[in-house]
C-alpha cells in the first residue's frame, strides 16, 4: 500500500507553481499549512528585530565616542524599521499585529535565542555586530529568494542594511585589537561569549528540526541549518584570525578534502534552555517588551482616533 499522502488538485497546483521559482502573493491561494508556517517564520524574525534591539540600546548612551553613539542609534533604529517591515509581511497573511504581539507576550511565538544574552562590554556590541549580524546575512541572502513575495521583498533592503551594521561590529573590533592589551582582552573575551549562542542562531542540525523538510520544499526556506552555519564558519573565523582574535574552539581546523572548517559540538542543551525562556535574559528582555508595550498604548490609541477622523473626513467629501 503507498503510505504517500496525496495532494489535493489545489495544493498540486501550488507546489508546481513553487516548483516553477513563481512567486506566491497574499491574494492567491495557499495550503493553510503554507501560510501558518510563513506566520511563524516571519513573526519569530519581526520579534527578533525588535527584541534585539535590547542589547545594543543600553550602550547607546555609554558609547565611547559620540561618532559611536550615532552609529549605535543609527542601527538600533535600522533594527524597528526592519521589524516594521516584517511584521506588516506577516499581516498580510490574515494575522493583526496586536495578535502577533500577544503571542510573543504570551510565549506562543519565538524570538532568536541570541537575544537572551547579556551585553556587558563595549566590546560586546563589536561582537554583536560583527557575529550576529554576519550570521543574520548569511540567513536572509537566501531568504531575498523564498517563496513568498513580500517576505522576500522585505529582505532586500534589511540584507542591505545588515551589511552595513556587519562592518560596523568588525570595525569596533577591529579597533579594539589595535588597541591596548585591556581592550584587547575585552574583544576576546567579547568572542568568547557570543561565539557559540551565535552558531546556535542557524537552529538544530538537519533533520531534527520540525519545520525545515517542509520550509524546503515550499521553498521558504532555501538551504538547510548546516549549511548556512558552515558558511559562517568558514567566513568568520577567517575574519578573527584576520584581526588576531581566536576562535574558542579547541576542535576548530581545516579540513582540506572537505574545503571547510570542521568545529566542536555545540552545546544543544544550552539552546533549548534558552529557546524554553531559561537563558540569562529571556524574562528580562520580555518583561521590558511587555512594558514598552503597556507605555505606547496612549501612541496606538492616538493614532486609531486619527485614522478614523481620516476616514470621516474622506467619506465626506466623496
Amino acid at each position: 500500500m503507498d503510505k504517500r499522502v496525496a495532494l489535493v488538485p489545489g495544493e498540486q497546483t501550488f507546489q508546481a507553481r513553487i516548483d516553477a521559482e513563481e512567486k506566491i502573493e497574499p491574494k492567491d491561494w495557499m495550503p493553510e499549512k503554507y501560510r501558518q508556517n510563513l506566520i511563524r517564520q516571519i513573526s519569530q524574525h519581526a520579534h527578533s528585530e525588535v527584541i534585539g534591539e535590547q542589547p545594543e540600546g543600553n550602550w547607546i548612551t555609554r558609547a565611547p565616542s559620540l561618532e559611536r553613539k550615532a552609529i549605535l542609534m543609527a542601527k538600533v533604529q535600522d533594527e524597528a524599521g526592519h521589524g516594521l517591515y516584517l511584521y506588516a509581511a506577516t499581516e498580510t497573511l490574515g494575522i493583526t499585529r496586536e495578535e502577533l504581539i500577544d503571542r510573543l507576550h504570551t510565549g506562543a511565538s519565538k524570538y532568536a535565542s541570541i537575544f537572551n544574552y547579556p551585553s556587558l562590554t563595549w566590546a560586546d556590541i563589536g561582537a554583536i555586530g560583527w557575529l550576529v549580524d554576519s550570521a543574520a546575512i548569511v540567513n536572509q541572502v537566501s531568504l531575498q529568494n523564498t517563496s513568498y513575495g513580500p517576505y522576500a521583498r522585505a529582505m532586500v533592503r534589511i540584507c542591505k542594511e545588515e551589511s552595513f551594521h556587519q562592518r560596523q561590529g568588525y570595525n569596533i573590533m577591529m579597533t579594539l585589537m589595535n588597541g591596548s592589551q585591556v581592550q584587547r582582552d575585552m574583544a576576546q573575551d567579547a568572542l568568547d561569549r557570543w561565539w557559540w549562542p551565535s552558531l546556535m542562531m542557524f537552529g538544530p542540525h538537519d533533520g531534527e528540526s520540525a519545520h525545515s523538510a517542509q520550509s524546503m520544499k515550499w521553498k521558504i526556506k532555501r538551504r538547510s541549518n548546516d549549511d548556512l552555519r558552515q558558511q559562517f564558519v568558514d567566513q568568520a573565523v577567517q575574519q578573527a584570525e584576520a584581526i588576531g582574535l581566536v576562535v574558542p574552539d579547541p576542535d576548530l581546523q581545516w579540513d582540506d578534502a572537505r574545503g571547510h572548517y570542521d568545529f566542536g559540538a555545540i552545546d544543544w542543551e544550552e539552546f533549548e534552555r534558552v529557546i524554553s525562556g531559561n537563558g540569562p535574559c529571556n524574562r528580562q528582555r520580555l518583561a521590558h517588551h511587555k512594558r514598552a508595550h503597556r507605555e505606547g498604548a496612549w501612541v496606538r490609541e492616538a493614532m486609531a482616533v486619527h485614522e478614523a477622523k481620516q476616514r470621516l473626513s474622506n467619506e465626506d467629501v466623496a
